[in-house]
């Protein structure tokens, strides 16, 4: 069998552009010479956190099972801000090792000491940490806020750097807007978003552009805000590539059902109970016995609020008349797939688990960097930023809709959200082990 280079096993990962260098991004001339430099803008950095395992692997590499030992990314860690550092922090001792700036403010870790922008990328990490929550079950983490002192730091300088935002741009879907407005107006590039949509599918699902579809049911756990968001983006990253006749993206209204609503929903015919079956059938974690009585089951987590022990319905009404709906089943599953039925006479319906190897490796995160050291080599983003926003958006409404006892919301603001979503996918398609 002809062996696998390193170029064509980081193709076949979706890193391809990390190696052909497509385009560029305005940097610090300085730099141009040396390894590029990030600076990493975190909330916390403790075991097992984002912060843990995305600036980690900048660090110390992270092995494709290609054969060739570690892959490290093209970038030096440059730069290292933490918002909080209790007692269990990693961050500061990691800094310490690595020879890295401890930045006690972001300008500091964006200038470096230089009295200029000396950064080539950016990682904005909010996620973890000791923050509150709204009566939405969101948690309010500062994405936000450090996202304008960053933007503030590249104005003043007049420098294009491009900023890689972990998950959601912001619980608020106007705040949100803002982040997303100000960086196209100030041609800042801006990608966003989490491991799934880029992670193993199994069995292996791209679902071609432009396909008429009848329905999408997405079946997955965790907590309603913070695991919600990754059953959203599950739906989006797959129903983008649908046949919108002529329609933008955008969704016009949803609702958010909880409990024994959910059922009664299903009953009346609001999802298929079919389609949830074929996405349920590719879960590695499956629950046996009834679904009803296992969400019923279901005992939170202790200091967990966000943890809710009923099942939740998300249902989504898109701008073409498309409906999707992602369920949080926990009690049944510990893992999140997708159900599809196209419209066609052969395989109609088709499903995929978006699969999330465990901790402490997380190896989710692998394809993850592997997008962001593409995106900050080129400047372009492997997907639209527009689909982080929209995701967000409807996050941000269906929680309004839940603390409503489910009413239906319309939404005229993500209704005008538009984009074209790319023909590769970019999920990961290497070997899971070596």
């Amino acid at each position: 069998m002809k062996s696998t280079t390193r170029r064509e096993f980081l193709e076949a990962a979706g890193a391809g552009a990390a190696l052909v260098g497509l385009g560029s991004v305005a940097r610090s001339s300085e730099f141009q010479a040396s390894r590029p430099k990030i600076a990493a803008i975190t909330t916390a950095y403790h075991y097992l956190s984002h912060a843990y395992h995305i600036v980690g692997r900048f660090f110390d590499g992270f092995d494709l099972h290609d054969g060739q030992g570690l892959h490290h990314p093209g970038y030096d860690v440059a730069s290292l801000f933490i918002e909080q550092t209790p007692a269990n922090d990693l961050g500061k001792e990691k800094a310490r090792r690595h020879n890295v700036r401890l930045s006690s403010n972001i300008a500091d870790a964006l200038m470096l000491g230089t009295g200029k922008v000396a950064v080539d990328g950016i990682l904005l990490i909010a996620e973890h940490g000791e923050y509150p929550f709204n009566p939405k079950f969101q948690k309010l983490y500062p994405r936000a806020r450090m996202f304008r002192e960053i933007l503030e730091v590249l104005k003043t300088f007049d420098v294009r750097v491009p900023i890689f935002i972990d998950k959601h741009l912001s619980y608020d879907s106007t705040e949100a807007q803002r982040m997303y407005d100000s960086a196209k107006l100030a041609k800042i590039p801006l990608m966003a978003g989490s491991s799934l949509p880029i992670t193993w599918r199994l069995p292996e699902l791209e679902v071609p552009l432009g396909l008429p579809w009848n329905e999408a049911v997405v079946a997955s756990r965790g907590e309603v805000e913070i695991f919600g968001f990754h059953a959203l983006e599950s739906l989006q990253c797959m129903a983008e590539r649908r046949d919108r006749k002529g329609h933008p993206q955008g969704v016009k209204a949803v609702t958010c059902l909880q409990g024994p609503a959910v059922w009664e929903a299903q009953d009346r015919g609001g999802w298929s109970a079919d389609l949830l079956k074929a996405a349920l059938s590719r879960s590695h974690t499956l629950n046996p016995g009834d679904i009803r009585q296992n969400t019923k089951d279901f005992v939170p987590p202790p200091g967990r609020p966000s943890f809710l022990a009923e099942p939740i319905a998300f249902v989504v009404e898109y701008a073409d008349g498309f409906r999707g709906t992602a369920l949080i089943l926990n009690g049944q599953v510990d893992d999140t797939t997708i159900g599809i039925k196209l419209d066609r006479e052969r395989d109609p319906v088709v499903s995929t688990l978006f699969y999330l190897p465990a901790p402490p490796g997380a190896r989710f995160f692998d394809p993850l960097v592997l997008r962001i050291e593409d995106f900050f080599r080129t400047g372009r983003p492997p997907y639209p930023v527009e689909r982080t926003l929209l995701t967000g958006g409807m996050l941000d409404a269906l929680l309004e809709s839940r603390l409503l006892d489910g009413r239906r919301i319309e939404t005229p603001g993500l209704l005008v959200i538009d984009y074209e979503p790319p023909v590769d996918s970019g999920f990961i398609k290497t070997p899971l082990g070596g």
